[in-house]
């Protein structure tokens, strides 16, 4: 069974979600962002160290808590790891932050315009670990490149399948069928994701929600029927390559749908910082996106 706190607060919360999940092939880039070089660590351990040490500070900063951030996403190491003395999970509960994990082994090869998810062998352990440490609920990403019909709808397909274990082990599911910013074909992309989406969405069995997490459409308002459909608890936006201030201003635009950004989150900060100025940027950061979540353009 699903927290019916943590539930409500995902459901209504005003405020965002924090993804903090960078894997280990986008970890060096983030840390390079973070101002470490990649000859700082001699092994994985020590980069997982690092980028462990950086998603800390930003978990027990003054300014993260929940009454702008309602929810995070984390690596699967950082679910397991320690921020303050307690679990990862937990510390964020504690300032009123719904922990989320991110549950795929990163993408196929392009097929179809589209990169599936690779194959998930050990889910079921994952999750049942993830309930017990007090996770809400997943993120699983796929890609779509190219407005290609048979690609897509196979993309929804899996994301539901993955969607259904998830929910069958009592975690919250959100669904990242993330579109390719930069595709030729983006906006007739959106509108096959919307029909395709929308499809699997009424096959739902009854009384089941999902999330989802979309890349901001380039028609603003084209996903108000997923944000207004009663099995979607929530619709949540990734920046996908737009700057902070860019993904703000597009995020504005679109009604119900909130953030959940990564790099749009954390670029300004860095390892050199003080921490009364790492605490500051990151602050102004938090409002920005919050003020792009909660106040939409008219």
């Amino acid at each position: 069974m699903l927290d019916q706190d943590m539930k409500n607060k995902i459901a209504a919360g005003n405020g965002f979600i924090a993804a903090l999940d960078q894997s280990g092939g986008s970890t060096p880039k983030a840390l390079k962002g973070y101002g470490i070089e990649e000859g700082a660590w001699s092994n994985d351990e020590e980069m997982f160290g690092l980028i462990h040490d950086m998603r800390s500070r930003i978990i027990t900063s003054p300014c993260f808590t929940g009454e702008k951030v309602i929810g995070a996403i984390l690596f699967e190491r950082t679910m397991d790891g320690e921020a303050g003395g307690k679990s990862v999970p937990q510390a964020l509960i504690e300032r009123g932050v719904v922990p989320f994990i991110k549950i795929d082994k990163g993408l196929e090869e392009e097929a179809n315009g589209v990169q599936m998810m690779k194959p998930m062998p050990e889910l079921d352990t994952l999750l049942k670990r993830a309930k017990s440490l007090g996770v809400f609920g997943t993120k699983e990403r796929s890609v779509i490149n190219l407005a290609n019909r048979e690609g897509i709808a196979a993309i929804v397909k899996q994301q539901f399948e993955v969607g259904s274990q998830v929910l069958a082990a009592g975690l919250m599911p959100m669904l990242e069928p993330e579109i390719n910013i930069k595709s030729p074909e983006r906006a007739e992309a959106d509108q096959i994701l919307l029909e395709e989406l929308l499809k699997g969405l009424d096959a739902l069995p009854e009384g089941q929600q999902v999330m989802l997490k979309l890349s901001l459409p380039a028609k603003a308002g084209l996903f108000d029927p997923l944000v207004d459909h009663p099995k979607v608890l929530r619709v949540v936006a990734l920046s996908g390559g737009f700057s902070r201030a860019e993904a703000c201003v597009e995020l504005a635009k679109n009604r119900g749908i909130i953030a959940s950004f990564s790099r749009a989150l954390l670029n300004d900060l860095r390892h050199q910082m003080s921490e009364d100025e790492f605490n500051g940027s990151l602050g102004q950061a938090i409002d920005e996106i919050h003020a792009a979540s909660t106040n939409k353009a008219a």
